[in-house]
């Protein structure tokens, strides 16, 4: 797939905001919809996506660079690369889909939804240039685009007007 021309937003806030959550819900409805999408979750820390005694953590233990596994159902692969892979190489590995949807890719380029909770009080991580909305519980001092963070909804009709604009060529990647 080509990351040059496939729609990418990134979901971000600070840890405990409920980005995860807030994808969870609204994964169906962008399904609902008609979209195909992957979801990409970055990962700050070590992760371990093997169980230890599996095959496929015994052959990446034994020393092999990409490991894969597959059923009817599902596929998985498992690569230790030299280094981390850019948001651009994974995309580039990807089946073809309408849009790729990150968690946690707050340093990336991608037009960015932030989840905001009033509880945490934090400032907001974006910049009005990069966002699209934040999701936040609170009315919030900031011109950028807000909305209730229940409003599932509402987001994913921000999302459609996102790539609406894409495919027109009038938004940035």
């Amino acid at each position: 797939m080509n990351p040059d021309l496939t729609p990418m937003i990134t979901f971000v806030g600070k840890s405990g905001t409920g980005k995860t959550t807030f994808l969870e819900k609204l994964i169906p409805v962008l399904k609902a919809r008609g979209l195909r999408l992957a979801v990409l979750k970055h990962d700050a820390h070590h992760f371990e996506m093997d169980k230890p005694g599996k095959d496929t953590y015994r052959f990446t233990a034994a020393g092999a660079d990409v490991v894969t596994i597959s059923n009817q159902e599902k596929f998985a692969m498992i690569e230790q690369p030299p280094e981390e892979l850019s948001l651009r190489d994974i995309v580039s590995r990807l089946p073809q889909v309408d849009i790729v949807l990150t968690e946690g890719y707050k340093k990336s380029s991608c037009p960015k939804i932030e989840i905001h909770r009033q509880a945490l009080n934090r400032p907001i991580l974006s910049t009005l240039e990069e966002l699209l909305v934040i999701m936040t519980d609170e009315p919030l001092d900031n011109p950028a685009p807000q909305l209730p963070l229940e409003d599932v909804e509402g987001c994913a009709d921000v999302i459609e007007a996102y790539l609406a604009r894409f495919s027109a060529g009038t938004a940035d990647a």
